[in-house]
């Protein structure tokens, strides 16, 4: 008989309170996880550069580095992330989840329901395309993620800029979703960088004409009075 999924999966609790780490760590190992903890974000990528992690259960408030910039992170390359926060603002709760995390959890929270979320972000994948971590396929082209090349059916190869690999990957990151301007200029330019428009205008007319694949249809296409969706599916390489 086949091992259960929660057997195969690898679960890292990163929060700064040892009585919850513990609690919930302990909880996921009798329901047949491999979980550990960490106590800060230096830990958690100590554990993550050892060995493969499935799900990472984030404290939002941390001494150091924040879960926030932490989420940040590992929405591009990292395993997906449901955040935890005492604070349980509404707001917190939107960033996080534009940040790239896969879930949001108020503190306390019920061990019951974070196995609940845990599995459902698994069934998920963790809403991210399982890749070798190097390319994607994006409806017809070829994304290397290394070297930020976009690669069509004709084996022509063309190189993006640094904003426009950001942007595109924001998209890649969250197929489906529609992403507002402001979204998009924080997840491909930071928080810190004031709000243009324009910008992500330009920005996108410039990635849809590097992925004209010849149909005439927009690869990214507007909605209009919300922002931009990515609109081919994205699939492993």
């Amino acid at each position: 008989m086949n091992a259960p999924a929660s057997a195969q999966a690898r679960i890292l609790v990163v929060d700064d309170d040892p009585g919850i780490r513990d609690v919930l760590t302990d909880y996921l190992v009798r329901q047949g996880f491999q979980a550990e903890g960490a106590a800060d974000a230096r830990e958690m990528d100590r554990l993550l550069a050892r060995r493969h992690t499935d799900v990472v259960v984030l404290d939002l408030m941390m001494p150091g580095e924040d879960g926030l910039s932490v989420c940040r992170r590992l929405a591009e390359t990292g395993p997906p992330v449901i955040m935890l926060s005492a604070m349980g603002e509404d707001t917190d709760r939107i960033v996080g989840l534009e940040l790239g995390a896969a879930d949001y959890l108020p503190k306390p929270c019920n061990p019951r329901e974070l196995l609940a979320r845990i599995r459902a972000v698994l069934r998920r994948g963790g809403d991210r395309p399982r890749s070798n971590g190097q390319a994607v396929w994006l409806g017809a082209f070829r994304l290397d993620v290394v070297r930020r090349e976009l690669t069509d059916q004709a084996g022509t190869v063309t190189a993006l800029s640094s904003g426009e690999f950001r942007l595109l990957q924001a998209f890649v990151e969250r197929p489906g979703r529609i992403l507002t301007r402001d979204q998009l200029l924080d997840l491909s330019h930071g928080p810190t960088v004031e709000s243009f428009d324009r910008a992500i205008d330009v920005q996108i007319s410039r990635l849809r004409k590097k992925l004209d694949d010849g149909t005439g249809r927009d690869v990214i296409e507007t909605v209009r009075g919300e922002g931009y969706r990515l609109a081919v599916s994205v699939r492993p390489v």
